[in-house]
C-alpha cells in the first residue's frame, strides 16, 4: 500500500469522526437556540407585558383619585379620558398579549385566566360608576364607592397579575434549567469527541510515522553509501533496497539506475585525468608540443580536453616549442648581457624577445648619449639659478615691509568702520523699540474695541436676565393663585411660589447693578482707546526722527567703507606681488634642487649604461651644444623707505636688465630650450 493511500485512509477516518461530532453538536445547538428564543421572545416578553399592565392599572387608580379630589371640569375630563379609561384599556390589551404568548405553557391555570377576566370586568364597571358620580358632582358618594367596592375588585385584579408574574418566572426557570442541561451535555460530547479525535490522530500518526521512517532510513543509508563513493571514501557502491512497493521504493529504483551510470562515468574520468597528469609533467619540463587522446562521456571533461589540447598548440605557436630556450635568453638579459639571441625558433614570443633585445640596445645607446648631454646642461643651469635666487629674496623682503605699513592703515580705517556700525546697530534697536511700542499701542486700541463689543454683549445678556426675572415673577404670581385655589393641598406650593418671586426680585436688582457697572466700564474703555491713539502718533514721529538719523549714519559708513576698500585693494595688490616674489624665490630654490637632481640623474644614467653590455657602447658620445654664453647681470638694489601710516605711495619698478638662458635648438628636439 502506498504512502498516499495510507494518509488518505487516516484522514478519511478523522473526517468521518468530525462530521458525526458536528452533527451532534449542531443538534444540541438547535435545542439551545429554541430555548433561548422561548426565553427572550415569550417568557421575558410575557413578564414585561404583565409589569406594564400592573403599571397601567396603578396609573388608572391614581388618576381616579385625582379626579375625585378636584372640581375643575376640564381637568376631570382630561383625567377620565387620558388617565382612567386609557390606562384601564391598556391593562386589558397587555394582559391579552401575555395570555397569547404563555397560555399554552399554563394550561393548568385556565381558571386563573377566567378570574382575571371577572375581576377586570368588575373593576371596569365600578370605575364607570365612580366616573358617573363625579360627573354628577357627587364626590362623597364616589369616594364611598371607591373605598368600599372599587378597591376590592382592583386589588383582586392586581393580585391575579402578580400570581401570573410568579408563574411566568417559574416557566422561565424551567426553560433555563433545560438550556443549562443541553449546554452541559454539549460540552461533555465535545470533550469526548475531541479526546477521541486526538487518540485516533496519535494512532495513525504513530503507524504512518514508523512506516515512512523505516523506508526513508533505508533510502538514506543507500544515499550516504553512494555519496561516500562519490567523495572517494569507498572504492565500491551498493544498490539501494527496492523491496517495498511505496513511493520511496520507486525513488530507490531511479537512484540505482543513476548509480550505475555515475560509476561508469567516474571510471572514464579517472582515466582521462591520469593522462592529463602525464602530459602536464612533460609540459613542466619545457616540452610544449603534447596532445591528450583519452575520451569520456562527461561533456565538461571532454570539452576541457579539447580546450587543453588547443591551449598547448596555441602556446607552442605564440611562445615557443621549447621554453628552455626562452629561459636561457631571459637569464642572460637578467645579468645585463643583451648580446644573446634565440636561434632557430618559430614562436611569436621568442621572435618578440629577439626584437626586444635589439630595441633595448638602441635605447641604451640613446640613454648614454642623452646622459652625457644632460650633465653639461645641468652644470650651466645651476650657475644661473643661484643668481635668480638671490634677486628674488631681495625683492620679497622689500615687499613685506610695504605690506606691513598698509596693514596698519587698514586696521585704523576698520576700527572707525566698526564704531560706525555699532552706532547704526544702536539706532536700529531704538527703531525696533519704537515700532514695538506703536504695535503695542495698536493692540491696546484693538483690545479696547473688543472690550466694547463684549460689554455690549453683556448688556444684551443683562436685558435677557431682566426679562427672565420679570417672567419668573409673573409665573410665581400665577402659581400662588393656583395654590390658593387648591386650598389646603396647595399650601406647600404657595410657599415655593413666594420664594420664586423673591428670587426673581433679587435677580432683577442684581441685573440693574451689573448694568450700571458695565456702563462705567464702557466709558473707561473709551478713554483708554483715546490715550492709545495719542501714543501711536507719538511713536510715529519718533520713528521718523530715528530714520533720518540712520540715513546720516549710513552715509558716513558708506564713505568709510569706500576708503577702507581702496586701501584694502592696494594692500591686496602689494600682498599679491609679495606672494608672487616669494613664489619666484621658492621656484628658483626648487629649480636649483631640480637642477641638482637632474645632474645626479644624468650621472646615474651614464653610470648605469656603463654597467651594461650592448652593441655600440664605446661609440656613444655627448651631443655638442651651441657655445652661446650664459650671461648674468646683477640688478641694482633699490633704496627702500617704509611709508608712514598717513601716506602710502606705490612706485612701479622697472627691470633694466634681464637674464637670458639660451641653448642650440637646431639639431635635435630633445635638446634644452631657452628659459
Amino acid at each position: 500500500m502506498t504512502i498516499k493511500n495510507k494518509i488518505i485512509g487516516a484522514f478519511s477516518v478523522l473526517i468521518v469522526i468530525s462530521l458525526i461530532s458536528s452533527f451532534l453538536i449542531s443538534y444540541n445547538i438547535k435545542d439551545i437556540k429554541q430555548n433561548v428564543y422561548q426565553l427572550s421572545n415569550k417568557d421575558f416578553a410575557g413578564v414585561t407585558f404583565l409589569l406594564e399592565a400592573d403599571r397601567d392599572s396603578y396609573q388608572s387608580n391614581l388618576s381616579l383619585l385625582k379626579m375625585m379630589n378636584t372640581s375643575d371640569k376640564k381637568e376631570i375630563e382630561k383625567l377620565i379620558k387620558d388617565g382612567v379609561l386609557n390606562n384601564l384599556s391598556q391593562v386589558k390589551q397587555r394582559f391579552e398579549k401575555f395570555k397569547k404568548l404563555l397560555f399554552n405553557d399554563m394550561t393548568n391555570e385556565k381558571s386563573k385566566f377566567e378570574e382575571f377576566d371577572t375581576y377586570f370586568s368588575e373593576t371596569s364597571s365600578k370605575t364607570n360608576k365612580v366616573i358617573s358620580l363625579v360627573n354628577e358632582d357627587k364626590q362623597e358618594e364616589a369616594k364611598a364607592l371607591y373605598f368600599n367596592s372599587y378597591l376590592v375588585s382592583y386589588e383582586n385584579m392586581r393580585d391575579t397579575m402578580d400570581y401570573f408574574t410568579e408563574a411566568t418566572y417559574k416557566v422561565v426557570k424551567v426553560n433555563q434549567d433545560d438550556t443549562t442541561d443541553i449546554i452541559e451535555s454539549s460540552i461533555s460530547l465535545f470533550i469526548f469527541i475531541a479526546i477521541l479525535t486526538i487518540v485516533v490522530t496519535i494512532f495513525f500518526t504513530y503507524i504512518l510515522g514508523n512506516n515512512i521512517n523505516r523506508s526513508i532510513s533505508n533510502f538514506q543509508n543507500g544515499l550516504l553509501d553512494f555519496f561516500n563513493y562519490l567523495n572517494g571514501e569507498t572504492q565500491d557502491v551498493q544498490q539501494l533496497d527496492e523491496a517495498s512497493k511505496d513511493e520511496i521504493a520507486k525513488m530507490a529504483k531511479v537512484v540505482n539506475e543513476n548509480i550505475s551510470k555515475t560509476k561508469r562515468l567516474i571510471d572514464q574520468d579517472e582515466k582521462l585525468i591520469h593522462e592529463v597528469k602525464e602530459k602536464v609533467e612533460k609540459v613542466k619540463e619545457g616540452n610544449i608540443k603534447q596532445i591528450i587522446t583519452s575520451s569520456t562521456e562527461n561533456k565538461s571533461l571532454e570539452e576541457l580536453k579539447v580546450i587543453f589540447n588547443e591551449m598547448l598548440e596555441i602556446i607552442a605557436e605564440n611562445v615557443c616549442d621549447d621554453l628552455n630556450k626562452i629561459e636561457k635568453a631571459l637569464d642572460s638579459y637578467s645579468k645585463l648581457n643583451f648580446t644573446h639571441k634565440i636561434e632557430n625558433t618559430k614562436g611569436r614570443t621568442a621572435i618578440g624577445i629577439n626584437s626586444l633585445c635589439e630595441t633595448i640596445t638602441k635605447i641604451l645607446v640613446a640613454n648614454k648619449t642623452n646622459g652625457l648631454t644632460l650633465q653639461d646642461s645641468a652644470n650651466h643651469l645651476l650657475q644661473n639659478v643661484d643668481v635668480l635666487n638671490n634677486s628674488s629674496n631681495e625683492a620679497a623682503a622689500s615687499l613685506e615691509e610695504t605690506a606691513a605699513a598698509l596693514e596698519e592703515i587698514t586696521s585704523t580705517i576698520a576700527a572707525n568702520s566698526k564704531s560706525i556700525d555699532q552706532m547704526s546697530l544702536y539706532a536700529n534697536k531704538v527703531t525696533d523699540a519704537a515700532k514695538n511700542g506703536e504695535k503695542l499701542a495698536s493692540q491696546t486700541t484693538e483690545a479696547m474695541d473688543d472690550l466694547n463689543e463684549k460689554v455690549t454683549a453683556i448688556n444684551d445678556a443683562i436685558s435677557v436676565i431682566d426679562q427672565i426675572a420679570f417672567q419668573t415673577n409673573i409665573l410665581s404670581l400665577n402659581a400662588a393663585v393656583e395654590a390658593a385655589t387648591a386650598g389646603e393641598a396647595g399650601k406647600g406650593f404657595a410657599v415655593v411660589a413666594g420664594e420664586v418671586r423673591n428670587l426673581a426680585s433679587r435677580s432683577a436688582e442684581a441685573a440693574k447693578e451689573i448694568k450700571s457697572l458695565v456702563e462705567n466700564a464702557t466709558q473707561k474703555s473709551g478713554d483708554g482707546k483715546q490715550i492709545a491713539g495719542n501714543m501711536i502718533e507719538g511713536y510715529t514721529q519718533l520713528n521718523e526722527n530715528i530714520q533720518n538719523t540712520l540715513g546720516l549714519i549710513k552715509n558716513v559708513a558708506e564713505s568709510s567703507k569706500e576708503q577702507k576698500t581702496g586701501i584694502e585693494q592696494i594692500s591686496i595688490a602689494v600682498n599679491q606681488l609679495d606672494q608672487q616674489t616669494q613664489q619666484n624665490a621658492s621656484v628658483s630654490s626648487i629649480v636649483k634642487d631640480i637642477a641638482n637632481q637632474t645632474k645626479s640623474i644624468a650621472d646615474s644614467i651614464v653610470e648605469e649604461t656603463n654597467k651594461k653590455e650592448f652593441d655600440g657602447k664605446e661609440q656613444a658620445k655627448a651631443k655638442k651644444l651651441s657655445q652661446t654664453d650664459f650671461k648674468t647681470e646683477e640688478k641694482p638694489k633699490p633704496n627702500k623707505q617704509l611709508p608712514s601710516t598717513e601716506e602710502v605711495k606705490t612706485t612701479p619698478t622697472k627691470n633694466d636688465n634681464s637674464k637670458v638662458i639660451q641653448a642650440n635648438n637646431s639639431n635635435d628636439n630633445d635638446e634644452w630650450e631657452s628659459f
